[in-house]
């Protein structure tokens, strides 16, 4: 609980600081609670504990490096776009945005689901506030498109439900910072509904135990509403209409559409294309193969209290659009 607290406190100094060097100190304050959380005894968590502690310190020297010379007054040769430059990779890399990305999957297979929603949702608050400060166009059009591109192409070869996650987040990367170029308030506003819909899912994962493909093969082959809701709740998460997923997709689409951004629009709605149709190859599997083996979960789970939380924000993901169309209109 302790180092939880630490995480916490770390990702508020970064978004509440008044100096680099501040935004500096609060990212190591969350790095350092964070590894603890990581490392269980574990070989593989472990390992993704050491790879992450890396890549966040090679990240934390560039951000540190490029802020001493903003501090010591460096103008020489356009170096303060230079030094903007390093800061911007440097916040790309400690979240796992493409073209930085390489780490993201691998340390994400390593980990317990917890640590996995951690690192896809909280982790990523600061780093994106932080680039919210300093927004290079060349940069983040390139981040956009590469993480689009990436995200949508990555999992399209994985069996492993971690990396596919990863893959999904870093998709969903390049839909926030195209929302943050246009504004802050919609960034923020697709970062809540995107931490909904991934919660829902890891939870779902977690409480079944769930790794892999295979898995769900056998797993729901007794309840199809369970295979509805998986189904469901993976469409909402890709961003398909009339799940809720869609209405932060929808909103950047508006933006997108009235700032005349029509052909990054168009790449990233593509993207998002590939990332359903895996999800849906996920889904058909599901629905349509049965491996009528002992399953290895009794039928007390579908009835315990951690189901009935499942079904209630699962309820809200799959009829949240029209919830919230109807707030709206009333409102």
């Amino acid at each position: 609980m302790m180092f939880f607290s630490i995480l916490i406190m770390g990702t508020l100094i970064s978004i509440s600081a008044n100096s680099w060097l501040s935004a500096w100190m609060g990212l190591e304050i969350n790095l350092l609670s964070f590894i603890p959380l990581m490392s269980d005894n574990k070989l593989m968590s472990t390992e993704s504990s050491l790879k992450y502690f890396l890549t966040q310190a090679l990240a934390s020297s560039v951000f540190l490096f490029a802020v001493i010379l903003f501090l010591l007054n460096f103008n020489k040769m356009n170096s303060n776009y230079f030094m903007e430059m390093m800061i911007f990779s440097s916040l790309l890399l400690k979240m796992g945005a493409a073209p930085f990305h390489f780490w993201f999957p691998n340390v994400m297979e390593g980990l317990s689901w917890l640590n996995t929603l951690i690192l896809m949702t909280w982790q990523k608050i600061a780093p994106l506030m932080l680039i919210s400060y300093i927004i290079l166009k060349s940069l983040i059009m390139t981040s956009i498109i590469l993480s689009s591109l990436i995200g949508a192409l990555g999992g399209l070869n994985q069996t492993s439900l971690r990396k596919l996650m990863a893959y999904s987040s870093i998709n969903h990367l390049s839909w926030m910072l195209a929302a943050m170029y246009n504004s802050n308030l919609l960034w923020m506003t697709y970062f809540v509904f995107y931490s909904f819909l991934t919660f829902i899912m890891i939870f779902m994962f977690n409480m079944f135990k769930i790794s892999h493909m295979n898995q769900l093969f056998s797993l729901f082959f007794n309840s199809k509403i369970m295979k509805f809701f998986l189904f469901f709740n993976l469409l909402s998460l890709g961003g398909l209409p009339p799940f809720m997923g869609f209405f932060p997709k929808w909103i950047v689409i508006q933006h997108l559409t009235i700032n005349n951004q029509l052909f990054l629009l168009t790449f990233m709605v593509l993207m998002t294309l590939i990332m359903l149709y895996f999800y849906m190859r996920l889904s058909y599997s599901t629905f349509m193969l049965n491996y009528y083996e002992n399953n290895w979960l009794n039928n007390s789970m579908y009835k315990s209290f951690n189901m009935k939380i499942f079904m209630f924000f699962s309820t809200f993901s799959i009829f949240g659009l029209f919830l919230i169309s109807s707030f709206y209109y009333l409102f």
